[in-house]
């Protein structure tokens, strides 16, 4: 199993860095700064399974918002639409992704809205 441990990519809402990754999964520390979130996407390939570890989200999927805590999961089906954003002022959010599926490129990321202008 080749391994490609901690590649970091800064991204306009944080950053992630990937821990680990085989043909079978692919596991991220995921930060996302203080009023930013990711965009609103749908992978076909991939399911993800988040753990918060850090801060708070506030995840919606496929069009319902939740609050997720520290110490709390979610799981994202493939096909599902999925947005994570930190609510706070303050706080980084920090959650660890683990992908399983098909494929794990950055281009299974269908965007259905985005702030940075990427959808």
């Amino acid at each position: 199993m080749e391994s490609n441990i901690a590649y970091t990519e800064n991204r306009p809402w944080g950053r992630f860095i990937i821990l680990d990754e085989s043909d079978a999964f692919k596991v991220k520390r995921i930060e996302v700064s203080p009023g930013k979130r990711l965009s609103y996407q749908r992978h076909t390939k991939r399911s993800e399974h988040w753990y918060v570890v850090a801060g708070t989200a506030k995840v919606t999927l496929d069009g319902t918002d939740r609050i997720v805590n520290a110490l709390e999961t979610v799981e994202i089906p493939a096909g599902a639409a999925h947005r994570v954003e930190n609510p706070s002022e303050t706080d980084l959010l920090v959650f660890i992704e683990v992908q399983t599926g098909s494929y794990f490129g950055e281009d299974d990321i269908e965007r259905l809205s985005d702030d940075f202008g990427r959808a």
